[in-house]
């Protein structure tokens, strides 16, 4: 299928920091532009920055949807009232969990959302052959597919569709141009993908 024309949304407020973050160890409290994703404050913006690639997601498909959608933060209050996310005892967070989360988007943005606690490769292949597109789990290495996976899940990429043997998706931490966009061998993408997700119609 063609690729959606729309912005990719990282979850780091400074896309070409990402390699700093990811692999450098610069801390996230440097990042200059924190406030753009609507953060109350910096001090938010430390405790989330890690945790909202389902959020960066849900923005691509609001995106790709209306052409528009709100801030990060904005949509992060929509999902901890429905509670997809969790802050626990000693400053964790736990989510996104996908059934309250698809309740949120369906009650609050109109959008289709099934949870797919197993969706293997074949099963996800067909849903972007029809035309939906995907929240999938990843792990986070899958930013550099070539290498050999570390894991499965922890991660969530937004998937667009599918076409000559690769999986097409939009990575809120990727770290290169080709990592924030890219297209996956599917053979690749299998060996990092937790093989579960929110589909959206």
């Amino acid at each position: 299928m063609p690729e959606f024309a729309f912005p990719t949304v990282t979850q780091y407020a400074s896309p070409d920091l990402i390699p700093e973050f990811a692999y450098e160890g610069r801390n996230i409290a440097t990042d200059p532009r924190w406030a753009e994703t609507g953060a109350p404050d910096l001090a938010a913006y430390i405790t989330w920055a890690g945790a909202i690639c389902g959020m960066a997601c849900l923005r691509m498909a609001l995106l790709r949807r209306d052409g528009t959608a709100p801030h990060l933060f904005a949509l992060l209050d929509g999902a901890l009232k429905y509670g997809a996310y969790v802050e626990e005892e000693g400053g964790g967070i736990r989510g996104m969990i996908y059934a309250p989360f698809a309740e949120y988007v369906k009650a609050e943005h109109g959008l289709e959302a099934q949870v797919h606690s197993q969706l293997p490769v074949e099963d996800l292949l067909e849903l972007l052959r029809a035309g939906s597109t995907v929240i999938a789990s990843v792990h986070k290495e899958i930013r550099n597919p070539t290498a050999p996976p570390p894991g499965r899940g922890g991660h969530l990429v937004y998937v667009t569709g599918q076409a000559d043997g690769s999986v097409h998706l939009r990575n809120p931490s990727g770290h290169t141009a080709e990592a924030l966009k890219a297209a996956v061998p599917v053979e690749l993408f299998a060996g990092f993908y937790a093989e579960r997700g929110v589909s959206i119609t």
